[in-house]
């Protein structure tokens, strides 16, 4: 699976396309070393197919490579960080 990595002003996203359909998970930077998951949207489609699940692991992978922490504030990016205990060390609480 592909996952492109869109940045704005403030924040950004992890962009996977899959069977023609698009999912998306969402964060702010509220500073250069952390940044707050705020949404994952994940089309009916794709569901159950593991989508959601990498792009979780796809930013976990960033934050790790680059030195962030990362604010859970998505409840699915939460739920993901209790079942990952190996993410502590790039979880802020």
């Amino acid at each position: 699976m592909d996952i492109r990595h869109e940045t704005t002003a403030s924040g950004g996203r992890y962009v996977a396309t899959v069977e023609g359909h698009e999912a998306e998970m969402t964060y702010s930077r509220t500073s250069p070393q952390l940044i707050i998951i705020d949404h994952t949207a994940v089309p009916d489609a794709l569901r159950g197919k593991g989508v959601g699940q990498a792009l979780a692991a796809h930013a976990a992978s960033e934050a790790r490579a680059h030195g962030w922490k990362i604010f859970p504030l998505c409840p699915f990016f939460k739920a993901q960080t209790q079942r990952h205990p190996e993410w502590a060390d790039i979880i802020s609480q």
